[in-house]
């Protein structure tokens, strides 16, 4: 393993690990916002927030 170090400069290799796994969760946060149950910015209604979060089978003891 210390011979694989040689060939890569270990402060660029974690760098560019560090960049590329933050721009994986950009990508997975914007792909998240572009869909309709995960779009936290949208400004759901109370009712749409209520059935996402609520399954429409559950009865409800009042």
């Amino acid at each position: 393993m210390w011979k694989l170090w040689l060939i890569f400069d270990p402060r660029r290799a974690l760098i560019a690990i560090l960049v590329f796994a933050f721009a994986m969760v950009l990508f997975m946060h914007f792909i998240m916002l572009s869909t309709e149950r995960f779009n936290f910015l949208g400004g759901a209604t109370a009712e749409e927030s209520a059935s996402i979060s609520a399954p429409a089978n559950v009865s409800r003891m009042t």
